[in-house]
């Protein structure tokens, strides 16, 4: 029999930042448990060191077996739909998803081991902001997917003193690049993620981007994001854990570097990599915020931590890396 104490489950195991999160947790003595119901996630990034679980966060019953009979003590809960467009026009799927989703699992966890639950939210619950924010900002999202984020952190604060957990809230900013293993990276194309789109487009003759919006309110009248590497987010996660462990205590830290890019920025260094490239200005998407970066001086108190890929370039060129590997083999293995 398992110990409960090591047990981990993580929700969304299969996709892009998961399967990251999950090559990092397989080296440490846990039992690793991955529930993804494969929309957005890939058999091929599920890790084999882990056991899969083929389930769905909206079936509430599943939850309370799967959790209960792997004697689960900690939740890594990344489970959810991304794109920030389609939640402006399909609204009750965004709902049902991710903020039902999330009030499911946590119910699942009355009666169980848990102890502990780190929750994937998002720089997006903060909505329109001028400079650094940091972390005591009133949440006020400027979009649907925002929105559903800022609902499930509400629930995950809500049921803490109920089911008797402590909680992690991390709020990601951008998330890019690919592990430098080269065994996983970003699959996934519909959620419309800048770095992603130029990577693709970076194994082409003829490549071409579209930026959404050139008249937002900032330097270059593109949108400001600030972009983190997907392995420096992992590596969050297991030591966000940690201190649950250790302290037993709560926290919400925002997820970044504290810089914010430009898209025009990013596209002007990623033209330097690929020649040629035709930049197309396209209306703004709906849901898009003009600029959002991060004050990170509340995360380098709670987590010690120092990031290992913090260089855009390097979280660019790692993208296209993954690409070129995923266009030779991906068809072959998967």
């Amino acid at each position: 029999m398992y110990k409960s104490s090591n047990n981990i489950l993580v929700t969304g195991g299969a996709g892009y930042i998961g399967s990251h999160i999950v090559e990092k947790l397989v080296k440490t003595k846990n039992r690793v448990i991955i529930l993804d119901n494969l929309v957005t996630g890939y058999k091929k990034l599920i890790n084999k060191k882990a056991k899969f679980i083929k389930a769905d966060i909206k079936n509430k019953k599943d939850l309370t077996r799967i959790i209960k009979n792997n004697k689960i003590e900690s939740i890594i809960h990344l489970a959810a739909y991304l794109n920030v467009s389609e939640a402006e026009k399909n609204k009750k799927k965004y709902y049902n998803n991710n903020v039902i989703g999330t009030k499911n699992l946590i119910e699942a966890c009355g009666n169980s081991s848990v102890k502990n639950i780190i929750f994937s939210s998002s720089c997006a619950v903060y909505g329109n902001v001028k400079g650094a924010v940091d972390e005591n900002k009133k949440p006020n999202p400027g979009g649907y997917y925002g929105y559903t984020k800022f609902k499930g952190e509400e629930l995950i604060k809500k049921y803490k003193k109920k089911y008797n957990y402590n909680f992690g809230i991390l709020r990601y900013f951008n998330v890019a690049g690919a592990s430098l293993s080269g065994k996983i990276g970003e699959i996934e194309t519909s959620h419309g993620h800048l770095i992603k789109n130029l990577a693709i487009e970076s194994l082409k003759n003829k490549p071409k981007i579209n930026i959404f919006g050139n008249d937002y309110l900032t330097k270059d009248g593109t949108c400001i994001r600030d972009y983190i590497h997907v392995s420096d987010l992992a590596d969050i996660h297991i030591k966000g854990l940690k201190y649950l462990k250790d302290n037993q205590k709560s926290f919400i830290l925002n997820c970044g570097y504290g810089k914010g890019y430009s898209v025009q920025q990013i596209v002007n260094i990623f033209k330097k990599i690929k020649k040629g490239i035709e930049v197309k200005y396209q209306k703004r998407r709906p849901g898009d915020i003009a600029q959002v970066f991060a004050n990170t001086s509340k995360f380098k108190k709670i987590i010690i931590w120092r990031p290992k890929y913090n260089d855009i370039k390097l979280i660019i060129q790692s993208a296209i890396k993954w690409e070129k590997k995923l266009k030779t083999n991906f068809y072959l293995n998967f």
